[in-house]
C-alpha cells in the first residue's frame, strides 16, 4: 500500500528551543508552512505558477494539535493527507509531523486554504489541472 506523500524533512536545532528545552510553537508551525508550500508545488501552485499569474494562497484556519515534545537533535519529517476541495476555491489538508522517518506523530494540524486573486484581493477558482490534481490526491489519500 502506498503512503502518504513526505512533504517536509528537517531538524530541530536549539534555538528552536524555548526555556522548556523544547521546540516553540511557532516551529512547529513554521515547519509545517514549509511543508504547506512542498504540497502546492506538487499541485502545480508554484511559485512561478503563482506570480506570473496574479494568484496566491491564504490560510483561512488551523487547528494544530500537540502530541509530543522535539528536542535539539531530533530529526522530523511531514506527511500531508489532501482531505478535500471545495467549490473550486479552497483546499483541507492535514499535515501529520513524526519523529524521525515514519516514527511517533507529534503534531497534527488541520488546515484550510483558499485560492486568491492578489489584484482583487479576493478567493478565485483553482485552474482545471490544479482541480483534477487535487481531487486525484484526496481520493487516493482517503485510502491510506
Amino acid at each position: 500500500m502506498a503512503e502518504l506523500p513526505i512533504t517536509y524533512k528537517g531538524a530541530v536545532y536549539p534555538w528552536h528551543c524555548d526555556h522548556m528545552g523544547h521546540m516553540n510553537v511557532m516551529w512547529y508551525t513554521g515547519k509545517m508552512d514549509e511543508a504547506t508550500w512542498n504540497l502546492f508545488a506538487d499541485l502545480g501552485l508554484t511559485p512561478t505558477f503563482l506570480k506570473e499569474n496574479g494568484r496566491g494562497m491564504a490560510a483561512v484556519e488551523i487547528n494544530t494539535t500537540y502530541k509530543a515534545e522535539l528536542l535539539a537533535g531530533d530529526v522530523v519529517s511531514v506527511r500531508t493527507r489532501v482531505r478535500e476541495v471545495v467549490k473550486n476555491k479552497v483546499i483541507k489538508f492535514t499535515h501529520e509531523m513524526l519523529k524521525g522517518d515514519g516514527g511517533e506523530v507529534v503534531a497534527v494540524a488541520e488546515v484550510t486554504g483558499i485560492h486568491m486573486d492578489t489584484v482583487a484581493r479576493k478567493s478565485c477558482y483553482f485552474p482545471p489541472e490544479v482541480q483534477i490534481r487535487m481531487e486525484a490526491m484526496a481520493e487516493e489519500h482517503a485510502v491510506l
